[in-house]
Order: structure tokens, then C-alpha cells, then sequence
């Protein structure tokens, strides 16, 4: 059973991008206006503003790697923002007039970025990858795919071994599969469509189960890498937009709520990629 973590109306509608860094600290994007960065301390209800974007720039999808960087990505000025570990202040990571709009990060162990990049009005989107040059900035290109034409890609996340990249795709309702090869996105397929409603942010956890946000119809879907539907996680809000896994054994679901605009959870039977990633004892 889902239970809000922070109280209604402390963010925007933009509500965003969850991500739980080593400490257990929970953050999330639009914290009681668009730019600004959201914190919540383990056991805490309520958000702390943790930091804000330079002006213009709004965020959405966060990632932390494991020495602790956080990575946001900034829609609106077509960036992906690092911040130090222990540090509050953002700078530009990496920057690209070509972006689209850039909606959600996944990480590599080794630090790589995979950034999905919607077209919303053209229903189309690409993907990016982002590697840290000897100088500690970003160096991104555009994947290429086998595949001739993707929809809107939006939630974004690798297979525990590294090896697979799933993305989501709101205007078809489908969840994609690429095998990676360098900046190659290969073998595409199809994991699963839905019937109704879009689809929004994913994660995986170590067993290679895919957590699916499904705005409107109010749950979060889990289902296996070849498609096949566990169930279905009704939440109390209606429209989430996406998820990450934390808690101190990572298996704490978080989901980000644009309807009643807080950060409910749920908890689950095995942990998330990332906090293993992270804090590799945990798992």
C-alpha cells in the first residue's frame, strides 16, 4: 500500500525527477517554484529547498553517480547540470543547442549518462549519450538507431548488467529495449504496449523488473524484460510522473505526484539499480 511521504502542494505541477543519493536524502525537482531543487531527509514529511537553477533553466530528470555528483537535467536551456558531492551550487555539465528538451537521465556504473530527448510536437525523440572528458565536463552525441523512427522518449534506464537501455515512449505507449554498443543503439524491441493511457518515468531494480509511472491511470506498472505484466501498484494520487528506488535497503518505491503535487511510496520485495550502484553493501 502507497503512503504520501511530503505534504500536498509543496511543489509545482512540475514535479519531477526523484533521486536518492548514498545518504538516503530524497530530492526532487520545482520545489515550490520551477527551478528550484527539492530535499528530503530520511524519515522527514516535509521538503527543503536544497537549491536553485540558474534563471530560465527548469529542471527535470535527476541521477547520482557513484562518487556522489548529482546530475539534473535542465529542460528548458538544453543542459545536464553537475553538482558536487557536498556541494549546493550547479554548473553546466554539458550543453547542446541541439538538444530537444531533455527529460530524463539514466546512469552507467561508469558514470556514462543516457538522456532521453522528446519532440512533443513532432511525437518524435531521440536519445543522448553523455561521457566525462579528462577536464570533468560532458561529451554527448545522439545515438544512432537501427530503429528508423522513435516516438516521444521519455523515462529512461538500463538493465542491471549495463548491457540494455529502456525507454519509454508516451505517444505509442510503449516501452522499447536497444542493446548498447558504444553510441549505437541496437536490436530494437518492443517490451511492452499499453492499451490506455500514457506512459511516463522508469526504473529497473536488480532483478531486471521494469517500474513504469502511468499517468491518468494512477499506478505504477511492474513487469519482467519480456513484457509480461506482475501487477499493477495502485498510488493516491492520480497522474504520477515518475519514480526512483531508496530507503535503507532500496527497496522503498518514491513516486513523484502531479496531482496533489507531493512525493508518495510504497515499498517492494527487491532493491533498485541505482541504490546498488551506489552503495554496492546494500545489495
Amino acid at each position: 500500500m502507497s503512503q504520501r511521504v511530503t505534504t500536498p502542494g509543496e511543489y509545482t505541477a512540475g514535479i519531477e525527477g526523484p533521486a536518492v543519493d548514498a545518504s538516503g536524502n530524497l530530492y526532487a525537482v520545482n520545489f515550490r517554484q520551477s527551478g528550484n531543487i527539492g530535499k528530503v531527509a530520511p524519515g522527514a514529511s516535509q521538503s527543503q529547498l536544497f537549491t536553485s537553477l540558474p534563471t530560465g533553466s527548469i529542471g527535470n530528470g535527476i541521477r547520482f553517480d557513484r562518487d556522489g555528483r548529482m546530475y539534473i537535467a535542465d529542460f528548458k536551456k538544453h543542459n545536464v547540470f553537475v553538482i558536487e558531492r557536498g556541494d549546493t551550487t550547479p554548473r553546466v555539465y554539458f550543453h547542446s543547442d541541439l538538444f530537444n528538451q531533455p527529460n530524463d537521465l539514466a546512469i552507467a556504473a561508469d558514470g556514462t549518462l543516457y538522456a532521453s530527448d522528446p519532440r512533443f510536437s513532432a511525437g518524435s525523440g531521440q536519445i543522448w549519450r553523455i561521457t566525462r572528458d579528462a577536464d570533468g565536463k560532458g561529451r554527448g552525441e545522439v545515438m544512432s538507431s537501427t530503429r528508423p523512427r522513435m516516438g516521444v522518449t521519455n523515462g529512461i534506464d538500463l538493465s542491471p548488467d549495463g548491457a540494455t537501455l529502456y525507454v519509454s515512449e508516451s505517444d505509442s505507449r510503449q516501452v522499447w529495449a536497444y542493446r548498447l554498443d558504444g553510441s549505437r543503439l541496437l536490436d530494437p524491441r518492443q517490451v511492452r504496449r499499453f492499451a490506455d493511457f500514457e506512459v511516463d518515468g522508469l526504473r529497473t531494480d536488480t532483478s531486471g523488473r521494469i517500474f513504469l509511472a502511468r499517468p491518468s491511470a494512477g499506478s505504477i506498472a511492474i513487469f519482467a524484460a519480456d513484457g509480461s505484466l506482475e501487477r499493477e501498484v495502485p498510488l493516491l494520487g492520480k497522474e504520477p510522473t515518475n519514480l526512483t528506488f531508496g530507503g535503507p535497503d532500496g527497496r522503498t518505491v518514491f513516486v513523484t505526484q502531479k496531482d496533489g503535487r507531493f512525493i508518495e511510496a510504497f515499498r517492494t520485495d527487491r532493491p533498485g539499480r541505482e541504490p546498488c550502484l551506489q552503495v554496492p553493501a546494500m545489495c
